[in-house]
């Protein structure tokens, strides 16, 4: 007497099935792994220079010493941190950095009406490159700067007088950090405004969905981004990704604005 075993594959469909399973089944595993390990989120390698940077104290006390004058920062450090957004790849209609054609329109215009156009924005540009901090001096330096690199020979503005020395007298109550530093807005009981943040910031490139950012309003670009949640497109903002530097390439916004940013343009997309 012998054992017969039946095969479980009695059709030529079971047959197809089972061959299109052995390909799927890998090959899903496989983007799923990659997705793992490729989607998490930025900052786990930064250097721990970069850290200490991110978590240093709000602010400090300086006792006896003269406050540093405003507007120091130099035409080419403006462009990286502000002005490289999109003017590195030339987005949103911003004339690409280093193209002579693109510059040779703004240049015929001259510095002043150049510079005007930089303080207060101009076609999709919000003002001052969306980052109000900047002083009028260091905004016209990166303007000088870009332009001069694509054939300009405008003269860089002279530094601001310095302010004259301040001393501060500490009293006991001041010794400690806390109760000397400056409030923050969210210390002293103020909400950030995420819309102004996207007015400001966010609208360079979700305003018209430039360089791939999903466009404001769009529920249907918005639609797979909010599903991975908030926390996943809280460190997309912060951190970074593709096109996209570090807090829209606003630096001097808090991590609460930014978060605030994400939640407005979230809920617009609901």
């Amino acid at each position: 007497m012998s054992d017969q075993h039946e095969s479980p594959i009695k059709t030529p469909k079971q047959l197809i099935i089972v061959v299109v399973l052995a390909f799927l089944v890998p090959i899903t595993l496989i983007v799923l792994l990659s997705q793992l390990f490729t989607g998490g989120e930025k900052g786990l390698q930064d250097n721990q220079e970069a850290v200490l940077a991110r978590i240093k104290a709000v602010g400090e006390v300086t006792l006896a010493q003269a406050s540093g004058p405003k507007g120091d920062a130099t035409g080419e450090q403006v462009f990286n941190q502000v002005c490289k957004t999109c003017h590195e790849a030339g987005l949103a209609g911003a004339p690409k950095f280093g193209d002579k054609s693109a510059w040779s329109k703004v240049i015929a215009q001259g510095q002043g009406t150049a510079v005007d156009h930089a303080l207060k924005g101009i076609r999709g540009m919000p003002p001052k490159g969306g980052n109000p901090d900047l002083d009028d001096v260091e905004v016209e330096r990166a303007v000088v700067y870009m332009a001069n690199k694509s054939g300009a020979t405008w003269k860089e503005p002279p530094a601001p007088a310095a302010a004259p020395p301040a001393t501060v007298i500490a009293s006991a109550s001041a010794a400690t950090p806390a109760a000397a530093a400056a409030p923050s807005p969210a210390a002293s009981g103020g909400a950030p405004d995420g819309k102004k943040v996207y007015e400001t910031t966010c609208m360079v490139c979700h305003g018209a969905g430039v360089a791939g950012a999903p466009k404001f309003g769009d529920k249907a670009q918005w639609a797979p981004r909010i599903k991975t949640g908030l926390p996943a497109l809280y460190a997309t903002a912060l951190g970074g990704k593709g096109a996209m530097p570090p807090k829209g390439g606003n630096a001097a916004l808090s991590d609460a604005d930014v978060k605030a940013g994400v939640d407005y343009m979230v809920n617009a997309a609901k």
